[in-house]
């Protein structure tokens, strides 16, 4: 990247570009570490995964599960305390969210008497992670 300042040329060193690059090939790493973590656990407590990182131009999901009549649709939190992974959710990515599990359900007709809920599960660096179930729904908006 290249600014004029002073009737010179500055140059990006070629360093911060590199660092940049680190950054976010670790921190899509981590995400994707933390969304296999948060699959697996699922699995274990008896949900079927049914889509990994479903994207639609409204936005992405990061797992969607089934366990009996319920559909899950998960955002999955890679932070180093439930608190903060709760609080990295913001209002306009929930709606992004919801938004996104409408048009997944719009393409399921099979699964128009299932019930529909939003969760969270939070990926801390120690211990089991935290399932949050209805962590929020459509009406809190």
């Amino acid at each position: 990247m290249t600014t004029r300042k002073a009737g010179r040329n500055l140059t990006r060193p070629d360093s911060v570009k590199i660092d940049s690059l680190r950054h976010d090939r670790k921190t899509r790493r981590r995400g994707l570490v933390g969304e296999w973590v948060a699959a697996t656990f699922l699995i274990v407590k008896g949900y079927r995964i049914l889509e990994r990182r479903y994207r639609t131009p409204h936005g992405e999901i990061d797992l969607i599960a089934r366990r009996a009549n319920t559909i899950a649709f998960v955002e999955v939190k890679a932070r180093p305390t439930l608190e903060l992974a709760l609080l990295s959710i913001t209002s306009r990515q929930r709606r992004r969210i919801i938004a996104t599990a409408e048009l997944w359900i719009a393409g399921q007709p099979e699964m128009s008497d299932i019930d529909l809920r939003f969760d969270v599960v939070a990926v801390m660096p120690r211990g089991v992670p935290a399932h949050l179930a209805g962590a929020f729904t459509t009406d809190d908006f």
